[in-house]
């Protein structure tokens, strides 16, 4: 059965709805792939447009703290390199609301809701970059954590999102190679620059270690996630992954973990024990209560205001282009 944005059977409790639904499962469960115009779940279509609207939200307010940075780059390289790092990142938000509209929410819709305050961005984009080495530690260490989230969202069975983040990831590879650059940089820099680095690593330890979402054990969505292969592994499992991967490079740069964090390995199991963050104050942060929240929302609220002009502009070039097409297939 074919749908482009919603069946008459794709809730509970309509007609055939359990049988399509079982047909549904058995595919993902083999790792077929998930289109647009293939039946599906009301609530797997209302997940993923969830998911992956935050998500492009992300990339957009990902761009604003390192953005305000470039001006004050140390060096041309530097620029330029945090240049293509901002485009690159609202380029993927472009492919990622694009990814959304397969599922039939328009991209207009999920941009007002963005400027408005109604959609959530990650819980990161929510806090200031006080200094260069912030800009260090977002670029290796943050996109090091969503690496760890979207390769592994890559291999999911929504068609549109995996073929997104296929090309996304590409990319990010870069952008984390360039932020652990500067961090090396900065780690045999002078005394100031070792302090800096490690105060702006202090800093963001609270906000990455909520970046994976709630822990499994009050997370609403995460069962649901797994059993349709919207995920692969839970958000336990990719904090788990992260530190595993990530922490050993930190401390072969000299660099430490905040000790109110109590993280330890535990020999037996290979796993990282911590203290639990604060998921209320994670809730309350991505609802638009963090300390850049305000910032954030004014910045892209400006650029949209600002951006209107080129928007219609565009528009009236595509109602002049559909009229000469018009045009032209009455004449022939």
């Amino acid at each position: 059965m074919v749908c482009n944005t919603t069946c008459m059977n794709d809730k509970p409790g309509d007609p055939g709805y359990e049988e399509h639904l079982a047909a549904f499962e058995e595919r993902v469960a083999k790792g077929d792939k998930v289109e647009p115009g293939d039946w599906m779940p009301d609530a797997y279509r209302q997940q993923l447009i969830r998911l992956i609207h935050v998500h492009a939200n992300s990339e957009i307010c990902g761009a604003l703290p390192e953005g305000g940075w470039i001006p004050h780059a140390p060096n041309l390289k530097r620029k330029l390199a945090l240049v293509a790092k901002v485009q690159d990142e609202v380029g993927h938000a472009q492919l990622l609301y694009r990814a959304a509209e397969t599922l039939g929410k328009p991209r207009e819709e999920m941009i007002e809701e963005l400027i408005s305050g109604k959609a959530k961005y990650s819980n990161v984009f929510h806090y200031h970059a006080e200094t260069w080495a912030d800009v260090a530690t977002i670029a290796w260490l943050i996109d090091a954590a969503a690496i760890v989230n979207q390769t592994m969202m890559a291999e999911g069975s929504y068609g549109p999102y995996a073929r997104a983040l296929k090309r996304i990831c590409y990319e990010e590879a870069f952008h984390l190679t360039h932020g652990y650059d500067m961090c090396i940089t900065l780690s045999r820099g002078s005394k100031m620059q070792r302090e800096m680095l490690q105060n702006a690593v202090n800093r963001w330890w609270k906000p990455i270690m909520m970046f994976h979402g709630p822990a499994d054990k009050v997370s609403k969505h995460t069962e649901l996630l797994m059993r349709w292969r919207i995920k692969l592994k839970t958000n336990d499992q990719q904090r788990q992954q992260f530190l595993k991967q990530y922490l050993p490079k930190m401390h072969a740069l000299g660099l430490t973990v905040p000790d109110e964090w109590d993280l330890r390995l535990d020999e037996s199991t290979g796993e990282w024990t911590y203290r639990e963050p604060d998921w209320d104050k994670f809730l309350s942060v991505v609802r638009g209560n963090g300390p850049a929240s305000a910032l954030r929302l004014r910045t892209r609220k400006m650029a949209h205001d600002e951006g209107a002009w080129v928007r219609r502009a565009l528009e009236a070039a595509s109602g002049r282009e559909r009229v000469g097409a018009t045009s032209a297939a009455a004449v022939n």
